[in-house]
């Protein structure tokens, strides 16, 4: 019986031993970087410079497109522009974190599309109800925009909070997603 070492995450070791097939897509929020491993997608923003690949995965060997990334590219523009008909729940990620911070990212994942948490209930969520700040970091912290939602996330009072790509792109997802906004 053989034994199959499973294959490293890009979030180690600056990449090394991956293969991290990358590219940008138009869509109407703005150009959208996508680069996944075999793993999963392990980063996804929006109006970022392809040169952060390098930087963040300096070992890993980056390719653009190839292989099965354009149909992975396709849906996730999918996602992007239609998130209330696209179910994208199921696209692995390959992330890696404190543990707290994928405890954050794994209830993220399970906030339905048209709903929103507050950063307390997220607290809460990962049995850290004390941790508020702390949620709001691992939030922020999060490489993988749009499939492990961080745009759902919004302050107690109701307010959008930040958003590394800009509040106008976090209010156009939540739009999108038919969640309710401030007025």
């Amino acid at each position: 019986m053989s034994h199959t070492e499973p294959a490293p995450s890009a979030w180690t070791d600056g990449g090394r031993g991956t293969v991290i097939r990358w590219d940008v897509a138009a869509t109407s929020l703005g150009p959208m970087l996508v680069a996944a491993t075999d793993k999963g997608v392990c980063r996804l923003s929006f109006g970022e410079d392809p040169a952060v690949l390098a930087e963040r995965f300096p070992k890993a060997e980056r390719v653009r497109g190839g292989g099965d990334f354009p149909a992975l590219l396709a849906r996730i523009v999918r996602a992007a522009e239609a998130p209330g008909e696209i179910d994208f729940t199921d696209i692995p990620v390959d992330v890696a974190g404190t543990p707290f911070q994928e405890s954050v990212w794994q209830a993220l994942r399970r906030i339905p599309k048209g709903e929103t948490r507050t950063y307390a209930q997220l607290a809460a969520e990962v049995g850290r109800p004390g941790a508020v700040r702390a949620a709001g970091s691992a939030n922020g912290a999060n490489h993988v925009s749009l499939l492990i939602p961080c745009h759902r996330v919004i302050r107690t009072d109701g307010s959008l909070g930040g958003y590394a790509w800009g509040l106008e792109i976090k209010a156009r997802l939540l739009q999108r997603e038919g969640a309710l906004l401030p007025l």
